[in-house]
């Protein structure tokens, strides 16, 4: 365990969150699953015990859970991200927080439709300010397959505005079982984003399940 950290996984109740849960705890890290009430959180500790026995978790309140987190994971639906970050805040002071956060809005959520700010991570970056390192990442990611013992054949796009955040987080990723990829700066999230909605509308489209991006290509070195 020497060197590992404890991750707080905000939102941790959903498949997403849950997923990362599996994947990170199997790594090493020790897990926080937070949510707005205590009784949501334990109860998807309580279930997390029943579908991965060898994963343990704490339950807090999301404050509480951000305080304690050295990584802070958001994994809430894009209408509470503002919301939810407002109340944990103070708890993510000079951490890195991982936003997940895809903007789709039902009943169109195969239509790209990004807010104001330009993106979800742009919008918590600019909410949280400088002394809180966003990273954006995993909106392109089948959520379930998280959960199971599989190869996902899906990479993940990695933006934000420090490079050594980005580092750390594609770190998490292979720990996870993927591939991370810098992406630039926050406003890039755009990109990841908006991939959501299109991965949406290929599934559809084309009858198939999982779409993702794989990066390719040859390196120089």
């Amino acid at each position: 365990m020497a060197g590992k950290e404890t991750i707080a996984i905000l939102g941790g109740t959903g498949d997403l969150g849950t997923g990362l849960a599996i994947r990170w705890s199997r790594a090493g890290h020790r897990i926080v699953i937070g949510s707005r009430r205590l009784e949501k959180a334990q109860a998807a500790v309580d279930h997390l015990a029943t579908i991965s026995p060898e994963t343990p978790a704490v339950p807090m309140e999301n404050p509480g859970a951000a305080a304690a987190g050295d990584i802070v994971v958001l994994t809430v639906p894009a209408e509470h991200q503002v919301s939810t970050l407002e109340t944990v805040r103070d708890g993510l002071t000079g951490k890195i927080l991982i936003d997940v956060t895809a903007p789709l809005v039902p009943p169109r959520v195969g239509t790209v439709q990004l807010p104001a700010e330009g993106s979800a991570g742009k919008r918590a970056q600019d909410l949280l300010g400088d002394d809180v390192m966003v990273v954006s990442a995993f909106q392109n990611i089948a959520a379930h397959l998280l959960q199971e013992d599989v190869r996902i054949e899906c990479d993940v796009l990695v933006a934000g505005n420090k490079r050594v955040a980005r580092d750390k987080v594609i770190e998490l990723i292979a720990e996870a079982g993927l591939t991370g990829w810098h992406a630039g700066p926050i406003e890039n999230a755009a990109a990841a984003e908006a991939l959501t909605s299109i991965l949406i509308q290929i599934n559809r489209r084309h009858e198939i399940s999982h779409s993702g991006i794989k990066i390719v290509g040859q390196s120089d070195h």
